[in-house]
Order: structure tokens, then sequence, then C-alpha cells
């Protein structure tokens, strides 16, 4: 876990608590988890988090953090 000294907001601390990612690096607009061995279980499992918790965040991924095996959970 990377920490930089950026302020996390309540839903993203929520999310962080619940979800409990191995490593992440905090983002202007959310967080950045690298290093996740089953992709597709993890974002579902990310999804599910947020909308269960009602939280103001939302899940972004791309081609590009494919290549490191990760996703971004941002505020909306």
């Amino acid at each position: 876990m990377e920490n930089n000294n950026k302020k996390i907001g309540k839903d993203l601390q929520q999310f962080i608590d619940k979800f409990q990612p191995s490593k992440f690096k905090m983002l202007d607009k959310g967080i950045d988890i690298r290093g996740v061995n089953n992709l597709h279980r993890d974002i579902l499992e990310a999804k599910q988090i947020i909308e269960s918790l009602n939280l103001n965040l939302f899940v972004s991924h791309n081609a590009e953090m494919l290549t490191y095996g990760g996703f971004e959970v941002n505020y909306r």
C-alpha cells in the first residue's frame, strides 16, 4: 500500500476496508488497485461492494490496466 498523504474520503475508506486490496496507489480521483490475480472476479467483487454499500464510487478499467493486472475505483 502506498501512502502519499492524500486524504481518503469516507466512501473510499469504506470500500478499502471492505475490499482489503493488497496493493493500491492513491490517485487524485480515487485508487489504483494493482497485482490482481483474478481480474474479472475482483472487478465484479468491487462493483458488488460499491452497490451494496451504496457508495459514490465506480470501477474503471481499460486495456492498459490489464497489462499490470489492475483497475481503478474512482469517485463519481
